[in-house]
């Protein structure tokens, strides 16, 4: 009889496997019973967490595509890019530069490793949120917060080249009577323009916060008759010198790019 009612051994593995099982789990199984969609909700949250994680750790190239289509769309990152260009087609010139612009600190910053080449800029917008590389260039001189509505601080011809991009895109065309033969005066060997494209897409909310007015991208047509209207004529010599080097390097402009002689 004791025999009969004697008991297998229990296997510990088998007992622990059907009744401990993991709070989590648990808790998953019961609310999944009485919560159908809770599952499906943590399952679409991981997967957009996964998501925004991917597009922060994006290539270079992504990044580009990814900016152009949201509209943050700046000539700064152009002016970079031709620098060897430029330095083709002016020559000399090159040796003492000013640019004016947004991302100025960022233009002088590469200026600054060209070789025999001296480089200045111009910020028309406040600094308070740039990087500290940038904050240091305004420290030591390199660059100027200034309000490009008023006259600049520089005597005539004080630049053998002047550099201007994005800037004049926020400009109405009264205040751009007073800022482009402003420019235009402290250039000594030629002033190049660089602007958007008409059907580029409008700056980013924030630049727009800061600037308080949206860029007015103007076609080829109306500059080339406003230049006109201002006494500046196209530098047609440097206009085929850079056209060449830009087809050596096989570049193709994202930017309407304007040579423009200085006032003599």
């Amino acid at each position: 009889m004791a025999m009969a009612m004697a008991r297998r051994p229990v296997n510990p593995s088998r007992r622990v496997s059907e009744s401990v099982a993991p709070p989590f789990a648990s808790s998953l199984r019961s609310r999944s019973r009485s919560h159908p969609c809770l599952l499906l909700a943590l399952i679409l949250g991981g997967f957009l967490l996964i998501h925004y994680f991917y597009r922060g750790q994006g290539t270079s190239g992504a990044s580009k595509i990814l900016t152009r289509v949201e509209g943050d769309f700046s000539c700064a990152s152009e002016v970079q890019q031709t620098i060897p260009i430029l330095k083709t087609a002016y020559g000399d010139s090159m040796h003492r530069v000013l640019h004016v612009g947004p991302d100025s600190c960022s233009v002088v910053s590469r200026l600054l490793r060209e070789k025999d080449t001296e480089a200045w800029g111009v910020e028309p917008y406040d600094i308070e949120d740039a990087d500290r590389t940038c904050k240091s260039l305004v420290h030591k001189g390199f660059v100027r917060v200034a309000d490009m509505k008023f006259p600049l601080p520089y005597r005539t011809k004080s630049f053998s080249l002047v550099i201007v991009s994005d800037a004049l895109d926020y400009l109405s065309p009264r205040y751009l009577n007073r800022t482009l033969p402003e420019l235009a005066r402290i250039a000594g060997d030629g002033l190049v323009i660089f602007t958007g494209y008409p059907h580029h897409r409008k700056v980013k909310v924030a630049d727009k916060a800061k600037n308080g007015q949206s860029a007015k991208l103007r076609s080829l047509t109306w500059w080339m008759r406003y230049f006109v209207q201002t006494s500046l004529e196209e530098n047609a010599a440097i206009v085929k010198k850079f056209e060449q080097a830009a087809a050596k390097r096989s570049y193709t402009p994202s930017c309407q790019i304007f040579h423009l002689n200085s006032y003599s």
